[in-house]
This record gives C-alpha cells, structure tokens and sequence, in this order.
C-alpha cells in the first residue's frame, strides 16, 4: 500500500518482462572482449556516482510523488508516479534502439497487465521518451507511470462515526 511497496513489486514486474533482453556492456579495451547482459534494476538512485556510466545498460525506478485526495461526495483516492529511467551502451549509434526496445518492452507489458504487486493500478497517461541528445556512447530514455494505490483510511473518522 505504500510506494516502497510499488516499487518492489514494479522492481520485480520489470526484472522479469526485461531479463532476456541482452545489451552491450562497456568492457575494457585491453581485454578486447565483447560482453552483453539483462540490465540491471535499480530503485531510488544508483549504487555511487561512477554507476552513472560503470553500470549501463541499467533500469532506474524512481518514485517522484505521491497524491491522495478526497472530493465532497467521492470516494477517496490515492495515487503515486514513478519514473523508469533507461540506460544503454553502444559504439555503434544503436543505444537509442536499444533504449527504445527496453522501454517498449516494459511499456507493452505494463498496457497489457495493467497491475502490478497484485494491488497497484497502472493509470492513464503513460508517457514515454527516449532522449534525442547527442550523449555517445551512452543512451538514455525515461517513462513516467502513475498508479492508484490502495487506500489508507483514518483510523480517527471509524471511531467518530
């Protein structure tokens, strides 16, 4: 019911719908070898201020609010956003595809079931961008999700009524 509750739950859907994807990793040129892997998720922020670039291709969850709100006469109504951010590598101009691909495949996943963590409701709009700046040869591109949460109720109005 809460956003660290969201997050996990989002943290697992996008492991799971994201983990056969194989992006190019960043390898030490002396090795010469080429590697790929999953990207790796990550919640809130990166691990240190070197992942911004040692860790690509990565997913960041990164909540950003949280709304409840009650209208005269309506149910209450409790809402978070969180943001995806996406990060891949690629020498040869095809990081932006591959941000594309990561967020569409999250994206499509996310229309289809529309809930995560059994509790958490996918809303409309679902925004998704991947960045047009020239930032080779790291990639990066962003969705913004919002959900209705489960609501909280005030312990106080039960015993008032």
């Amino acid at each position: 019911m809460t956003p660290l509750q969201l997050l996990d739950a989002l943290e697992a859907f996008v492991k799971q719908e994201t983990k056969d994807i194989l992006l190019p990793v960043r390898v030490d040129r002396k090795s010469g070898e080429n590697k790929e892997r999953a990207a790796e998720v990550y919640k809130m922020r990166l691990p240190n201020k070197t992942a911004q670039t040692e860790r690509v291709p990565y997913l960041l969850l990164q909540y950003i609010k949280s709304t409840d709100t009650q209208e005269p006469g309506q149910e209450p109504e409790s809402e978070c956003t969180v943001r995806i951010v996406a990060a891949t590598y690629s020498e040869d101009e095809s990081g932006a595809m591959c941000v594309l691909n990561l967020l569409t495949r999250i994206r499509v996943a996310l229309l289809k079931d529309g809930v995560v963590g059994g509790q958490f409701v996918l809303k409309s709009p679902l925004e998704m961008i991947v960045y047009p700046d020239s930032t080779a040869p790291y990639y990066l591109g962003e969705m913004m999700t919002t959900w209705t949460m489960p609501i909280i109720e005030s312990e106080v109005q039960q015993i008032w009524q």
